[in-house]
């Protein structure tokens, strides 16, 4: 599917916090290695590097960006940051502003950026959770992101498909996550492949 690129495989860089991590998980059982087992079915050349560190802010990414571009030099950057941030009720001005930094930087360095948008739990208040959740709508828009607007659908009100602590996923999730992030990634990757989801 994908030419060849001088003998180097392009990679796909993950950069994102415990969702993505692995957190609770065996190595072999996150959505990020899932993602790397289907490029590679597909025919994808594409390495997938799980740059996401549990616990990380968008504060914490934005400090990191430029080393992990590089090291790795993606050709795609998937953004999954801001959960920490909301939840331990960081400034949205400052989250969006790292979230800002992040993509400007990344795509300086020739990558193309998603954005995996995150919500929060409602006892955070409803308007600091919409005004949260506006945080992605606002970034896609003005930078003209590919996004989804929740990386946890059909998982993060599910007992079932979380881990004891109710905040991260658990194995079972994982092939949902990436159901839900894989539409946008594979636009990214093709973009003559497929449609991308209208924003609801």
């Amino acid at each position: 599917m994908q030419s060849a690129h001088g003998g180097v495989s392009p990679t796909v860089v993950i950069f994102g916090d415990s969702l993505s991590a692995g957190y609770g998980l065996d190595v072999d059982q996150s959505w990020t290695v899932l993602l790397q087992n289907r490029l590679t079915e597909q025919g994808y050349e594409h390495k997938v590097i799980n740059a996401s560190i549990s616990g990380d802010t968008t504060e914490g990414g934005a400090n990191r960006i430029a080393t992990t571009l590089e090291k790795f030099t993606p050709e795609l950057v998937i953004l999954e940051l801001g959960g920490n941030d909301g939840l331990r009720g960081i400034s949205l001005e400052r989250m969006k502003y790292n979230l800002l930094k992040i993509i400007k930087k990344s795509r300086d360095e020739g990558a193309k950026v998603i954005v995996l948008g995150i919500r929060i739990p409602t006892n955070y208040g409803p308007r600091y959770t919409r005004s949260f959740e506006q945080v992605y709508r606002d970034i896609a828009t003005e930078t003209d992101t590919p996004w989804i607007e929740f990386f946890m659908e059909n998982v993060a009100l599910n007992p079932e498909l979380m881990q004891d602590d109710g905040i991260h996923p658990n194995a079972q999730a994982q092939p949902i996550l990436l159901e839900n992030a894989w539409p946008v990634i594979q636009q990214a990757l093709d973009p003559g492949t497929g449609e991308q989801k209208p924003d609801s």
